[in-house]
């Protein structure tokens, strides 16, 4: 094939990097030059919102509830496309709830995942006091299972529950009979040691509704409608000012635990995680540093690194 002098003329400048007078007159200006930087980086921030919405994002642990499976000061990578994502809840830095929707999730949670979760608030409180506040737990217990604790071993509808291999216990067995005023629900005899036995709800249970257990179920039927709306008159449990007997829960839950037992709030104090409050599944700690260590000195940064728990993926 015929190549023309002009042809070769210019292969050989483009060779040399040289422009030709074509080249130059095409340059962007800086105006164009602006545009098309402001362009490619507003693509690359749409791209790294859709990852950490819908797909990974990174948590730090500042607690000590799953040591040592997790330590404090991990930087913890979670699978949230594999529960079913769901778009932003509020307005980044507010408490202005959104529209949201959930994507369909790849499988449900199962017993024994290292589960991300919003904080569903204290066992008596509508709402946290701070919103978009995520937990890292292990789902020990799921809808319509009963659960028990006793002498700290876990049992899952009578039977012994799986013993993950960084369990902790820190402090003596508190006996049965022992009441804890802060545990989970309210007017039940138990302690963090020796729990329910305690039927974890599920979608489209009935709860009746009493007089005498109208406290185990208020804040959750208060939640499930977003407002206070359990109350009581001329004797009768009402839901919105009309008398009821019993309610129906729209919503699957499930019991979370943290392995580091004896220092961990957890269900056994504040109760359920609702279905749609799942976030995702904690499989990796990509960085990890020793927060403990103080930094007198600038070689005290790297020394508080953990080389060994640098893309350690996370025991089941």
């Amino acid at each position: 094939m015929d190549i023309s002098k002009e042809a070769m003329k210019r292969r050989l400048l483009k060779f040399l990097g040289v422009k030709t007078e074509e080249e130059i007159v095409k340059e962007k200006t800086p105006k164009e030059k602006v545009i098309e930087f402001v362009k490619s980086f507003g693509s690359a921030l749409l791209a790294a919102l859709f990852i950490i919405t819908f797909i990974i994002q990174n948590t730090r642990i500042p607690t000590p509830s799953m040591t040592d499976t997790i330590l404090v000061g991990d930087f913890v990578l979670v699978n949230k496309f594999i529960f079913g994502s769901s778009s932003p809840r509020y307005i980044p830095f507010t408490e202005i709830a959104l529209p949201f929707f959930t994507l369909p999730s790849v499988r449900e949670p199962r017993r024994e995942d290292i589960v991300v979760f919003e904080f569903p608030g204290k066992k008596d409180e509508l709402k946290p006091e701070e919103l978009n506040v995520n937990y890292v737990k292990r789902l020990k217990g799921l809808p319509g299972d009963t659960l028990q604790v006793k002498n700290k071993v876990v049992f899952i509808n009578g039977k012994e529950s799986w013993i993950p291999p960084n369990v902790k216990y820190g402090y003596d067995c508190t006996p049965e009979g022992i009441a804890d005023p802060y545990i989970f629900p309210y007017g039940k005899h138990w302690n963090k040691d020796n729990y329910g036995p305690l039927v974890i709800p599920r979608e489209g249970q009935v709860i009746p509704l009493t007089k005498e257990n109208v406290e185990e179920w208020r804040t959750i039927i208060d939640r499930e409608y977003g407002e206070r709306v359990v109350g009581e008159s001329n004797g009768k449990i009402t839901i919105k000012d009309q008398p009821v007997e019993s309610y129906t829960l729209k919503k699957d839950y499930f019991f979370m635990m943290g392995d580091n037992r004896d220092d961990s709030f957890d269900s056994r104090f504040w109760g359920f995680v609702a279905r749609d409050q799942i976030v995702g599944s904690a499989f990796m700690a990509l960085f990890s540093w020793d927060r403990d260590i103080s930094f007198a000195h600038p070689i005290d940064l790297l020394l508080s690194v953990r080389p060994e728990r640098i893309l350690k993926l996370l025991n089941k």
